[in-house]
């Protein structure tokens, strides 16, 4: 298997939990809401970092940020914000 592939598939591979846990809670449309919990995330992760010239606070854009803000969504970015404001990264 070519090596730039993994990436891509571990990613399609946690999507597919993501709706798998929206079918588990009978959400009506899962890979709606699993995608949609993705974007909400991954664009938390951008507003952070387009208003840190204003703010002062912005997160490196590294796999494990963006890994935890499509993964989590919004609480996701929370956490990376909270971790970051406790451990001065």
């Amino acid at each position: 298997m070519p090596q730039e592939l993994v990436p891509w598939l571990i990613a399609l591979g946690i999507f597919g939990l993501l709706v798998i846990i929206q079918v588990a809670v009978k959400a009506k449309k899962p890979v709606q809401r699993a995608a949609g919990g993705v974007l909400v995330g991954l664009c938390a992760l951008l507003a952070v970092n387009v208003t840190g010239a204003f703010t002062g606070v912005s997160l490196p854009l590294s796999p494990l940020a963006i890994g935890v803000a499509g993964t989590a969504g919004l609480p996701g970015v929370t956490l990376l914000l909270l971790m970051n404001l406790l451990l001065g990264a």
